[in-house]
């Protein structure tokens, strides 16, 4: 009986171990590696990058809502940009940065037909084929993960420059984040500060 129990001891110690010892992702890999390269790629749209201070920020969108290729956002806390020569349907994009220390750290860009429909030709479908038609023909070819939470999300990694483009059903509109790797999150992302305490 005794040797069955040390035997049963060692076999849990053994499971253990192995669970515990996790192969990396495709997508672990794909962030070491390029993250191993050292380059930055800081250049997000419209003149704006990671790593731009809130005064640039500000400062820039003051001159290009002066210049009439912006305006303010939805619910006067982002910045629209009018999409619709991109889409196939009249749409905006929104977007507002995360900065850390001052600086852009995280860009969330959230993209919208003017007119949704639960219809194919406005659906959140429709319009995730035309987002990543832009991004794809701006920053290169993105790699398809599944995500716990997301569902599916489309990745691309250039060194420190992470975008990951996913449909946000609950709010019918496409989703882009682009964040630089080089910063915890755990330092900047109030969700994340919140789990912590």
């Amino acid at each position: 009986m005794n040797q069955l129990i040390k035997l049963w001891i060692l076999g849990i110690t053994i499971l253990v171990m192995v669970q515990s010892c996790q192969i990396p992702s495709e997508y672990d890999k794909m962030v070491a590696t390029e993250l191993a390269k050292g380059i930055r790629q800081d250049s997000l749209f419209l003149g704006i990058h990671l790593g731009m201070t809130s005064k640039d920020f500000f400062t820039h969108c003051w001159e290009l809502n002066k210049q009439e290729m912006i305006k303010q956002g939805m619910g006067n806390i982002s910045v629209e940009y009018d999409v619709s020569h991109l889409l196939r349907h009249e749409g905006k994009m929104n977007f507002y940065p995360t900065f850390y220390e001052d600086k852009i750290v995280e860009m969330p860009v959230h993209y919208k037909y003017d007119a949704f429909a639960w219809t194919n030709e406005y659906s959140v479908d429709t319009l995730l084929v035309d987002v990543l038609k832009i991004i794809e023909t701006t920053y290169g070819p993105l790699t398809k993960f599944e995500h716990p939470e997301k569902g599916t999300v489309y990745v691309r990694v250039d060194g420190n420059r992470r975008i990951r483009v996913f449909k946000n059903l609950l709010q019918d509109k496409v989703s882009v984040f682009f964040t630089d790797l080089t910063i915890e999150p755990e330092k900047y992302d109030l969700r994340l500060m919140k789990n912590q305490q």
